[in-house]
């Protein structure tokens, strides 16, 4: 389907005015570079809020834990789609399978911290700081933030864009790096402006609230006119870019789920096909905090995550920038072996983290948790959620880490040699 103008910047997704001038201002350099012209990496991050049920995500059917401790929850073997004799994936995981077989996903196991904490506020902190405990992590920028930081300003675009209508989480927080929202908003409609009245321009430009979101340099409103009249040029210019290089559509291949995780991740592709040079894209998915009547809504998230992954890596590759994307999927903790009383499962501890691209080291990575050897009735931690990051920020987008977790027993590769 062709990118329709009009609606990628009035109805489907618009950018916040506040932040419109650093994210369009490279309309006119986007246009002029060649899609073969452009190396550098991307790495699209999916928050997975609310603490993902890990054990029915990779689910360790051959663990006799699994069936002691999941009675109701317990997943049908005959349902799971195997990884190998002991390992399944949830039988909605059905794309994610698909990118298994296809060499694009890689499954690092058991993804935790020390002394875990089971607030959803404080772990997620944890994950966006990456600095565990104590008042760092309370006065810390994010890591991707950090590595953004650390990484110098690469071109005129944001570091790291946030797609959807969520406050900025924490990681993509730094003191020098640039990070934008791009919301998908109703009440902010691009409009021919040559007939918009004076008073109008500068409620759009308060926002409606009052609360100005625009810092033109003069303070009067024919000033502030003239930029936001400016402004959305350089919008309508931006989506005349992203229209020109997505005139041949969407991969017939790619088809998005009808879901706002399908939504972002094909927002995400127009921006990275069209000339972005934005290294982060960030995007949440919530609703995994299923203390109660797990199965169907978990069922939902999970072919929701899955399929829309699916769809973003299919159009990127028709694209011919496969090599350049790896996409991160993460929660902030995972949840109770047992089940409880309302058929769902209450917060936990240790769970799987998710890699995909085609230049990622596919497979199931470092040991699968054992249900039977538990502390206090959770998972014992496998590996250290900073070693991830480390290897992302390292190996994937080229920066540095200065965290000091303790290395692993044997160091984990995430990305093809």
């Amino acid at each position: 389907m062709k990118t329709n103008r009009r609606r990628f910047l009035g109805q489907s997704s618009a950018v916040l005015l506040g932040t419109m001038p650093s994210l369009v201002s490279r309309a006119v350099v986007a246009d002029d570079r060649a899609l073969t012209e452009r190396d550098g990496k991307i790495l699209v991050v999916i928050q997975m809020s609310g603490g993902n049920d890990g054990i029915n995500t990779i689910v360790p059917y051959a663990d006799e834990g699994y069936a002691k401790h999941r009675k109701k929850l317990r997943l049908p073997t005959d349902r799971l789609l195997k990884i190998d004799d002991s390992i399944g994936f949830h039988p909605s995981m059905r794309s994610a399978a698909d990118l298994l077989e296809q060499g694009k996903l890689g499954i690092v196991q058991g993804v935790g911290y020390p002394n875990p904490s089971r607030s959803h506020d404080t772990s997620m902190a944890i994950w966006h700081s990456a600095q565990v405990g104590g008042e760092d992590m309370l006065r810390s920028h994010g890591w991707l933030g950090r590595t953004m930081d650390d990484a110098g300003m690469r071109s005129d675009d944001p570091d790291m864009i946030l797609v959807g209508d969520e406050s900025q989480p924490l990681a993509i927080q730094s003191r020098r790096s640039t990070a934008v929202t791009l919301s998908s908003l109703t009440d902010l409609q691009l409009r021919d402006y040559q007939d918009t009245s004076q008073d109008e321009l500068t409620a759009l430009a308060a926002g409606g609230d009052g609360n100005p979101r625009l810092a033109p340099s003069a303070h009067s409103k024919s000033s502030l006119a003239q930029f936001v009249d400016q402004t959305m040029q350089n919008a309508i210019a931006t989506a005349n870019v992203l229209e020109r290089n997505n005139e041949g559509g969407t991969d017939a291949g790619a088809k998005y789920p009808s879901t706002r995780l399908g939504g972002r991740m094909q927002t995400i592709s127009a921006m990275v096909k069209s000339g972005f040079q934005t290294p982060i894209f960030y995007a949440i998915q919530d609703g995994y905090d299923t203390h109660a009547a797990q199965l169907p809504s978990h069922s939902r998230l999970l072919r929701e995550f899955s399929d829309a992954i699916k769809a973003f890596l299919d159009d990127v590759e028709a694209s011919g920038l496969s090599d350049r994307v790896c996409v991160m999927g993460f929660s902030e903790f995972g949840r109770r072996v047992a089940e409880n009383g309302s058929e769902g499962t209450d917060h936990g501890t240790a769970g799987p983290v998710f890699l995909a691209g085609s230049q990622v080291r596919s497979g199931l990575i470092g040991p699968t948790p054992n249900l039977t050897d538990l502390v206090d009735g959770d998972l014992q931690m496998g590996i250290d959620f900073r070693s991830v990051y480390r290897e992302v920020a390292q190996t994937w987008l080229g920066g540095t880490w200065k965290s000091t977790e303790p290395p692993q027993p044997s160091p984990i590769s995430l990305f093809d040699a």
